[in-house]
């Protein structure tokens, strides 16, 4: 599981924004947002333009550095703060498998000109280097020792080991790459852009189409965002399955669906078809939703247990107790993201109101 997770110099963050779920406070109420001793959900308000998606697109910048995962084009222009003086943005993901500790940094100019790296395994260092091979890599050297360095032609010495060696899939970096390779990030306010897990998504128009359970399931979702039509499949002229409403005349469901419906089709698309993802970001998830939709998709997502999760939102009918604990709630502004929970002196009970306090000013003040 991630522990935590830093960045600096990139896109909004002049300085250094840290995410870390191992800040868990002793709540009694909702433990199942908690695994391992780590938070495994949070969900991130903060102003428009404050840097919410970026802060996913930070944290997803290891997807595309030590993976051949797919990353939407155009997502990471603009790589660089506008202030940044050191020329560079660096990134530090802590990982936690079992006992195990992995500490991974690095930085980079340009979102594929690495300048820095360096890990970590229980405090022993395997790699320090200014650029592929100008440093020491003697742990890694230890951890492969008939590995050929002068092929690597990655950039970086991590990504070139981590694919080219034979570690045992029970060794921490194996299920840290394993971990890298299944996170996912994804938005849908205009298309369906995402980030790992995956390289093509060709099955995003048709995958429901064999599977009567999921028409079954996605019809229901429909009628709590208060669509009163369900969907259904149907063969068009040209001899291809289309999804359409069962109206009077069908009507062809992609061309006719508001932004909130396809927004709905998106997120249930990477529900059914991500089942062993290990970290997910689903940024302004709910921008179409009815509140009580909004909801339903948090208690969803809870239901599917086993990985990590990281929404954005600005609906604050979620701030609730109720729904999930101050400890996952987060708010971000431009130099610092801090949870409810330290964002106020006031020591937060079950009983509280948080959209209340929220609304009222008293996490303002961010601890």
């Amino acid at each position: 599981m991630l522990k935590k997770f830093s960045v600096t110099g990139f896109k909004n963050f002049k300085d250094t924004v840290t995410i870390d779920f191992s800040d868990v406070r002793d709540y009694r109420f909702h433990p199942e947002f908690v695994a391992n001793g780590l938070l495994n959900t949070a969900i991130i308000y903060g102003k428009n333009a404050v840097g919410k998606t970026n802060f996913g697109l930070a944290l997803f910048d290891l997807v595309s550095h030590l993976t051949t995962n797919n990353v939407t084009p155009g997502l990471y222009d603009y790589y660089l703060n506008v202030n940044n003086k050191n020329g560079c943005a660096e990134f530090e993901y802590v990982f936690q498998f079992g006992a195990d500790e992995i500490i991974y940094c690095y930085r980079k100019s340009d979102k594929s000109e690495l300048s820095f790296e360096c890990l970590q395994l229980n405090e022993k260092t395997l790699l320090k280097n200014s650029g592929a091979m100008d440093g020491d890599n003697g742990g890694l050297i230890e951890l492969a020792p008939n590995l050929n360095w002068e092929h690597n032609s990655e950039g970086s010495a991590l990504k070139y080991f981590l694919f080219n060696s034979s570690l045992d899939s029970k060794h921490p970096l194996s299920k840290m790459l394993k971990f890298v390779n299944h996170m996912l990030w994804f938005r849908n306010l205009d298309d369906n852009r995402f980030i790992g897990y995956r390289e093509k998504t060709r099955d995003y128009h048709t995958f429901m189409f064999a599977n009567q359970k999921y028409m079954t399931e996605f019809n229901e979702l429909l009628k709590q965002s208060g669509i009163e039509e369900s969907v259904t499949v149907k063969k068009d002229t040209d001899g291809e399955l289309r999804l359409y409403f069962d109206t009077n005349p069908p009507l062809p469901f992609q061309k006719v669906a508001s932004n909130g419906t396809k927004s709905l089709y998106a997120f249930y698309y990477w529900y059914k078809t991500a089942p062993d993802v290990s970290f997910m970001y689903l940024d302004e998830f709910d921008a179409y939703y009815h509140y009580e939709l909004s909801e339903s998709i948090v208690a969803m997502l809870e239901k599917m247990g086993g990985f990590q999760k990281i929404l954005t939102s600005h609906n604050t009918n979620l701030l609730s107790s109720r729904i999930m604990r101050p400890d996952c709630y987060f708010i971000l502004t431009k130099d610092k993201l801090t949870s409810l929970a330290n964002a106020t002196e006031r020591e937060l009970r079950e009983g509280h109101n948080l959209e209340k306090l929220y609304m009222n000013g008293e996490f303002n003040g961010q601890g």
